[in-house]
């Protein structure tokens, strides 16, 4: 069977990452596998590795880059010639079906804004022959609008460290005993990085980094300065080296307004690292098994005791990290993961192993 994914870019970001592992995996289960998107490291690694990936210009939510990216997948399909197209979220899901040639296309809806929701509601009961949600959260709400939803949980397609724990502390300049948080995320609004950096204010003796990027950086960077944690807070931009990071870490951390179902947050629990996150949808459900404490939104306060309550206590992230490890090898695992993916892409496909 052949699958192309079309997804918006192929960068550092939690979607990014799944079909980077469906891609890898895909050949246990007799797919060929290609990845239109509109690049970044993980499809130079792909294509590295001798899978098909093809450049599109990422839409921005306007008629002409939608226009541009429809073009440059449709070539991508005649190209390659899928069986089925899969789509990553919503803008992906649109662009597919126009390009796909009469392909059946399904969509996997990572997430979206409550704002959002409605109108990502009526593009996907428009482009798609199945819709899966990674969170039964995320699915609720699109069915509450009319849209019949499958559920798939996100898996972590886990990756070792290249470095052990010492060598990346020193690169860091941090010492062996030093506490560090890490939270894994764009510094973009949906983040909430300032009610991060609030906490941190109340954390005394530990060090934060900031893996990733975004449109909020220099005020985010100010903000640290006027909070008097500038010294404490490391912003060390987009990183393609996350599980040495993890291997550096005592607890990782994501104050989000709104999650899918982060695969940050999993891969910190398979890297049997604690996390404190906020109480939203799939974070809910990811931290269901254990592995951490959930923090109301929006609660600078709460998110600091938490911080404090495993930095500073090795038993506690020990039996957090421990517990996490277990429920994602429990209940996000890669092979069934990729089985039920299997099974629904040779249904619409028309396709049976």
């Amino acid at each position: 069977m052949r699958v192309l994914h079309v997804i918006s870019e192929m960068g550092a970001g939690g979607a990014e990452a799944v079909v980077a592992g469906m891609v890898r995996a895909g050949g246990d289960f007799g797919w060929e596998s290609g990845v239109a998107s509109g690049g970044g490291h993980r499809a130079e690694a792909l294509r590295a590795q001798g899978f098909s990936t093809f450049d599109v210009p990422v839409p921005r939510r306007r008629v002409s880059g939608v226009l541009r990216a429809v073009s440059a997948v449709r070539s991508a399909v005649r190209s390659f010639g899928p069986d089925v197209v899969l789509a990553h979220n919503v803008s992906a899901s649109l662009v597919a079906r126009m390009a796909a040639g009469g392909r059946p296309v399904a969509t996997v809806f990572h997430g979206v804004s409550e704002s959002d929701l409605g109108g990502a509601a009526r593009i996907l009961r428009r482009t798609s022959r199945a819709v899966v949600a990674v969170a039964e959260a995320s699915a609720d709400r699109l069915r509450a609008l009319g849209v019949d939803v499958e559920v798939i949980p996100n898996a972590v397609f886990a990756e070792p460290p290249r470095v052990d724990r010492a060598s990346i502390r020193g690169v860091l300049g941090i010492g062996p005993d030093v506490p560090v948080a890490l939270c894994p995320a764009r510094l973009e609004p949906q983040k909430r990085h300032d009610v991060l950096l609030e906490a941190w204010a109340m954390v005394a003796g530990a060090i934060l980094l900031l893996a990733g990027d975004g449109s909020l950086r220099a005020d985010l960077e100010r903000r640290a300065e006027e909070l008097g944690v500038g010294d404490r807070v490391r912003f060390l931009g987009t990183r393609c080296d996350v599980p040495d990071l993890l291997e550096a870490t005592d607890v990782v951390v994501l104050t989000s307004d709104w999650e899918g179902m982060p695969i940050a947050v999993l891969e910190s629990l398979a890297a049997g690292r604690p996390v404190v996150a906020s109480d939203v949808d799939g974070v809910r459900e990811a931290l269901s098994g254990g592995g951490g404490v959930l923090v109301p939104r929006r609660s600078p306060s709460t998110t600091a005791t938490a911080l404090a309550s495993f930095l500073f206590d090795a038993r506690a992230c020990a039996a957090a990290g421990a517990a996490g490890r277990a429920a994602v090898e429990r209940d996000h695992d890669p092979h069934t993961f990729m089985k039920s993916y299997d099974e629904l892409l040779r249904t619409i496909g028309g396709e049976q192993r």
